[in-house]
């Protein structure tokens, strides 16, 4: 997974696509364009009869460049990085910023894609596609794209709970004070802890356990582990938070009727 920073500081994870999502992909389009090209290349021999050979040779070399350069140009420029192949594989190309290509990305991808991979039959882009980190083809490298995944598997969410031998001292702790840079690192540790290493897991959690008992009181019990800390501090304050935002919610409702039961203009 790679990290961009937008100019909002925001972090946005993107999933490039694997070498194997990509010669897929790679596969279906040029088959694709070349099953075009065929049924181009019939019609001209039809018309054969009727055209000289200049001009059936200058036909000819418009179709295979209609076929294999502009084709999939406008199809990437119109779709901002999708084709069929890469929509069959839930693939996408943006800009190594992030962001969607534009024409001038499409045109340099185009006319190198020619050559490295129909004249070489795929042989240029699937070597120059093994030796980075993104799967990119020589097309990627000289616009400044490569494909990233757009079918990412959801995110089962993590149930967050009060362990039952700490629910009374939750109930009475004051943990009104926490930061909430602290309780987002909290979250995100019980989010990610699955996946972590068991040593490293032990110590993120101690570490941000200790932040967190600078701002509640009183400490829990003696024996608690920070796994089990950590589970009822987030349960309980997310509890509060609901609570407080769903009695607010319903003062405003209250309001709300109340005001428009008054008569209007006394």
């Amino acid at each position: 997974m790679s990290s961009i920073i937008t100019g909002e500081a925001v972090v946005l994870e993107l999933r490039p696509a694997s070498f194997a999502a990509r010669a897929l992909g790679l596969l279906v389009d040029a088959a694709l364009n070349i099953v075009l090209l065929v049924a181009f290349l019939i019609g001209l021999a039809a018309a054969g009869e009727d055209l000289d050979e200049a001009a059936a040779r200058a036909l000819t070399l418009a179709s295979v460049v209609f076929c294999l350069v502009i084709i999939p140009v406008a199809v990437e420029t119109l779709s901002r990085g999708r084709s069929l192949g890469k929509l069959a594989t839930g693939l996408r190309v943006v800009r190594d910023d992030g962001g969607a290509i534009r024409f001038r990305h499409a045109v340099i991808r185009g006319l190198t894609g020619f050559l490295e991979i129909y004249l070489t039959f795929g042989g240029v882009a699937l070597t120059v596609a093994l030796f980075n980190d993104r799967s990119r083809r020589l097309g990627d490298l000289l616009a400044g794209t490569y494909a990233v995944r757009t079918r990412v598997p959801m995110e089962q969410p993590v149930p967050v709970f009060v362990p039952p031998r700490l629910r009374a001292w939750a109930a009475a702790a004051d943990i009104g004070r926490i930061p909430d840079a602290t309780v987002r690192r909290a979250s995100q540790f019980i989010r990610q802890a699955g996946r972590m290493a068991p040593l490293s897991r032990a110590g993120m959690a101690a570490s941000i356990a200790t932040e967190l008992s600078a701002h509640v009181a009183p400490p829990p019990p003696p024996g608690t582990s920070p796994d089990d800390y950590l589970a009822a501090v987030v349960a309980e304050r997310r509890s509060r938070e609901l609570a407080r935002l769903t009695q607010a919610r319903r003062r405003n409702t209250e309001i709300g009727e109340r005001l428009q039961r008054l008569p209007f203009g006394s």
